[in-house]
């Protein structure tokens, strides 16, 4: 049975602004129980509706029609409409919303030209200034606050969520049940969210009985399961792709057969075994298994050092080759462990590596964005749209913020194919295309998909992560 209350500890416990945009558990799964999107993403290019019940695109191309779910509330039991949403979204694309770790602008990159319009309260409407097959890829990472009040959205966070803001302090924020709501209801009435930036500590509460879900624990909070029958743990395999971007504008990454061999080189798995202790699973390119297009007939690159060399002796480096590789101290965090490992790897084959450590990791951000990295950075690809990660990583017509040179002009072409098709197995199919040529092509180090773990005590057993690997009661 589940409980009248639930503690949960996690890293943070800021919600920030609600329409930055962001991929942090943290942040969205506090924002997840207050507002709501107008659709839900599912995995796979799948969609459930959410504030929105209905939705077309008009022959045109360019405009989507939405119809409102009927009887939803704000939390301060005004109704919903249209006009909220509309006032949303321009908040959204607003140059004032700013962001985190360089993702300021990154909707309006997208959306920054289009018409949104109220038809009625139940009906509005989106008109891009491109086609747009992909823009519930989008609109399901939007949650819509009180349109009236939407420049208090930081404070109040008035939504339509299952729960409301309670109180909210610095490290601890409350939520209370919404009883209005216009989904089922929810088994916990109040939610405490409290933050501990230690991994091992926070399974330390759940153990301790501080706390009921411990988040992102990690393998060092993992193991404490195993010491009490009293917990458990809840495992997830993540949409994070832990990554190294090569430098294809000039220097030696700029060859595919550097970049191949750069990927020959390491042991993978055995690099899983050791960093993570086996609590991640290898990538084969640039996407994981929840993403739409993601391919799994494709061959992931092997532990092969002698092709490594042999690619590396067709580029002209049989003498060996010299290689600068930024990396930051924290996301991810092991970052520094795996660069001192694949600098030994590396050193296997005839390349010498020296490792640049940046400590400011939004500065480092803003220099990947700024595009100055050496010849290989340390990132991770956490959008859980494949339209963005082309987009903004891949894509040469965009040069979008974390782009770093790769232009392949037949993906260039599939890419303007796929955002002209609206059949959604035939965009899945192009998008595979895409997939297996950038996997041959190598502008990245592919590494691995982390798994998450949390660790829950005897009151949180009823609960699992969702889709999205968010801490979300539902």
């Amino acid at each position: 049975m589940p409980p009248e209350e639930l503690t949960i500890v996690q890293s943070l416990v800021e919600p920030g602004d609600p329409h930055q945009c962001s991929d942090s558990i943290d942040k969205n799964s506090i924002l997840s129980h207050l507002l709501e999107p107008l659709v839900e993403k599912v995995e796979n290019g799948y969609f459930r509706p959410c504030l929105a019940v209905e939705w077309g695109i008009k022959p045109d191309g360019l405009t989507w029609m939405f119809r409102l779910r009927d009887g939803v509330f704000f939390h301060n039991g005004v109704r919903l409409r249209a006009k909220d949403i509309v006032d949303n979204l321009r908040r959204i694309i607003s140059p004032s919303v700013g962001g985190t770790y360089g993702t300021e602008g990154v909707y309006a990159s997208y959306l920054g030209d289009a018409r949104f319009d109220a038809i009625s309260d139940e009906v509005f409407t989106i008109k891009t200034e491109e086609t747009m097959p992909d823009l519930l890829d989008l609109l399901s990472e939007m949650p819509m606050g009180y349109g009236e009040e939407i420049d208090k959205i930081t404070r109040n966070y008035i939504g339509t969520g299952p729960y409301r803001l309670g109180s909210k302090k610095s490290t601890e924020i409350e939520l209370e049940v919404f009883n209005e709501y216009w989904g089922k209801k929810l088994p916990v009435n109040s939610l405490r969210f409290l933050s501990q930036s230690d991994k091992f500590r926070r399974a330390e509460m759940v153990l301790d009985r501080d706390a009921d879900i411990g988040s992102l624990v990690g393998v060092e909070g993992k193991g404490l399961a195993d010491t009490s029958d009293r917990v458990d743990v809840r495992e997830f395999a993540s949409w994070l792709c832990v990554i190294f971007m090569f430098n294809t504008f000039e220097g030696p990454c700029k060859d595919r057969r550097v970049r191949q061999a750069l990927n020959h080189a390491l042991d993978i798995e055995k690099i899983i075994d050791n960093i993570k202790d086996g609590a991640a699973e290898p990538l084969n390119g640039f996407l994981t298994p929840h993403h739409y297009g993601h391919d799994p007939q494709t061959e992931s690159y092997s532990y092969d050092p002698d092709r490594s060399r042999n690619l590396l002796a067709e580029a002209g480096y049989d003498n060996g080759l010299n290689l600068v590789m930024d990396v930051p101290t924290a996301m991810p965090d092991e970052a520094p462990e795996l660069a001192e490992t694949m600098k030994t790897y590396y050193g296997q084959v005839g390349i010498d590596v020296e490792i640049k450590s940046y400590y400011n990791r939004p500065a480092y951000a803003e220099m990947v964005k700024e595009k100055r990295i050496h010849d290989l950075c340390c990132f991770d690809s956490s959008p859980k749209s494949t339209f963005r990660v082309l987009r903004e990583k891949l894509i040469s017509k965009f040069r979008g913020p974390w782009w770093q040179g790769y232009n392949n002009q037949e993906v260039n072409q599939l890419f303007f194919e796929a955002t002209n098709t609206f059949d959604h197995e035939k965009r899945r199919g192009i998008y595979q295309t895409i997939y297996r040529i950038i996997t041959s092509d190598a502008p990245w180090v592919f590494m691995y998909r982390p798994y998450l773990h949390w660790i829950i005590g005897e009151k949180a057993d009823f609960w699992y992560p969702g889709p999205l690997g968010l801490t979300k009661i539902k």
